[in-house]
Order: C-alpha cells, then sequence, then structure tokens
C-alpha cells in the first residue's frame, strides 16, 4: 500500500478552489491537509469547516495544518505542524488528536516528532520544487536515512511525479504528498491514478 495525500494551497489553484477540493476529494486521495497560510484563526476555522465537510461525504480525511484551536473549533481530530509549532503543544492537547503529524527536515527532527507523539511525518523536500525556488533538494539519501530512524509512516513531500515516486517509494515512504499538481490538474482523478500507477507499477511486473 502506497498512499498520496494531497496538500492544498489555494494561491496555486486556477480555479475556485472548493470547486477544486470537491473533485480531488472524489478521486479518493488517501487524505487532504489543508495548508493554508495567511488566514486569520477564524477564516481559517470556517474554510476548515467547510472543506472537512466536502472530505467527509467523499470518505477522505482531512487534516488541519498549523491551526490547532480552529482543529478544536471545528470537532476536526487531525492536525499536521511545522515542528516548531508542534513542540509549543500542551501534551494534553497532542494526545487527544487520533492524527498528528509534523513536517520535517532532518533525522533529527523526525526522532524528536516521534518521540512527541507524531503518528506520521512529512520528509522533505525530495525533488527540486517549484514551492523551494533555489533552494538545494535534500534528496533520497535524506528519506532513506528519516525512514530507517523512525517507526511510524514518512510520505515525501517536494517535486513528488509519476517520474521519481517509485524512487521514493524504494527508499522506505509509506506515501507522498502532492501539491501543486493537485492544486492546478485539470483532472485530478486522472493524476491520481498517474501516481499510484507508477508506484507500484514495477511491483505488479
Amino acid at each position: 500500500m502506497f498512499d498520496i495525500i494531497c496538500v492544498t494551497d489555494r494561491k496555486r489553484c486556477k480555479g475556485n478552489f472548493l470547486v477544486q477540493l470537491e473533485r480531488i476529494a472524489a478521486a479518493h486521495p488517501a487524505a487532504v491537509i489543508l495548508r493554508e497560510k495567511g488566514l486569520t484563526p477564524g477564516k481559517y476555522a470556517g474554510l476548515l469547516g467547510q472543506v472537512m465537510a466536502l472530505c467527509r461525504s467523499h470518505n477522505v480525511d482531512c487534516i488541519a495544518h498549523s491551526f490547532p484551536q480552529a482543529a478544536l473549533a471545528t470537532s476536526c481530530n487531525a492536525l499536521h505542524m511545522p515542528l516548531h509549532m508542534l513542540k509549543a503543544l500542551p501534551e494534553g492537547e497532542r494526545r487527544a488528536l487520533q492524527t498528528l503529524g509534523a513536517s520535517c527536515h532532518s533525522v533529527e527532527d523526525a526522532v524528536l516528532a516521534q518521540r512527541l507523539g507524531c503518528t506520521y511525518i512529512t520528509a522533505g523536500h525530495i525533488f527540486a520544487t517549484a514551492c523551494k525556488p533555489g533552494l538545494a533538494p535534500r534528496g533520497l539519501g535524506f528519506l532513506r536515512e528519516v525512514c530507517a530512524a523512525v517507526d511510524i509512516p514518512v510520505y515525501a513531500i517536494g517535486g513528488i511525479s509519476p517520474e521519481n515516486i517509485a524512487s521514493a517509494r524504494d527508499a522506505g515512504a509509506a506515501g507522498a504528498c502532492v501539491m501543486g499538481g493537485f492544486m492546478a490538474a485539470e483532472d485530478p482523478a486522472a493524476l491520481l491514478a498517474r501516481l499510484l500507477n507508477a508506484a507500484v507499477s514495477d511491483l505488479l511486473e
């Protein structure tokens, strides 16, 4: 099993953001992480409620990002955090979450995230990506080291495509996160199918 998670960025969406998310959720990725920076907590909570509803209608998990109070206000029991924010989150709030993830950029980050109770982590950026212009990717060696260092699922993030996704799987990743591809996709279901087929096709030969 290799999971594909959609990470959102409304600023990279060509059309209506919620319409695009509806199409993405209908394709059934493993989850949608609502990563929307620049919103006030109140506006994020309002958007989270809408996205949770459309994800629920397609039986897709919705994971809040960076706004723990908004997650609590909308009864969202899944939260993803930058590691520095996760460290400041009270232990009681961390333990109350069914799903807890963190963004990790070193082996040390990954080990700490697991110690803090994360149920999964993202590791990146693995490949060159337009989200990080001019910043060298950490590469597959880094991903391999992170996967070997922890016992929780690791999701590769950064520049994931059908052409390189199998190498992320071979490095030990449990899945991959895709942002720009889903935000711009005219056919999210076709993109998801290509990613999944590329991830496992050589195993079926």
